[in-house]
């Protein structure tokens, strides 16, 4: 974690987070970059981490929890594996994990905290 911070600071991006096994938050734009162990992202992702694969996960984020489910639903209708169903996590969000027909996993994620612009996109709160 302390070799990314350096890594992305060094390139002028701010990090939040990133002690104590939580990740570390980037703005990029319209997009936030996280970056977590690996090992812990691969539990919460619901993949096996076996050298396959690339220990990046992509999310999406919402505005609401409907839209989660909604979201999840038509991915699933689409032909994703949905690897965790739709449920409220510990942070206070509302996710769900799919991979899809490639095995590439994705949240489906509402964050409070984070609020959308009129674009969709996602802002550190």
């Amino acid at each position: 974690m302390a070799r990314a911070r350096a890594f992305y600071e060094a390139l002028g991006w701010r990090g939040v987070g990133g002690t104590g096994g939580e990740p570390l938050f980037f703005q990029a734009g319209d997009m936030i970059v996280a970056v977590w162990d690996r090992s812990l992202l691969a539990a919460d992702t619901g993949v096996e981490d076996n050298g396959g694969w690339g220990g990046i996960t992509l999310a999406h984020n919402v505005g609401s929890r409907q839209e989660v489910d909604a979201v999840t639903e038509e991915a699933r209708a689409a032909g994703a594996t949905v690897a965790r169903e739709p449920a409220e996590v510990f942070w206070g969000g509302y996710t769900s994990m799919i991979l899809d027909p490639d095995g590439h996993p994705w949240e489906i994620a509402h964050n409070p905290a984070w609020p959308l612009d009129a674009d969709g996109g996602v802002r550190l709160g």
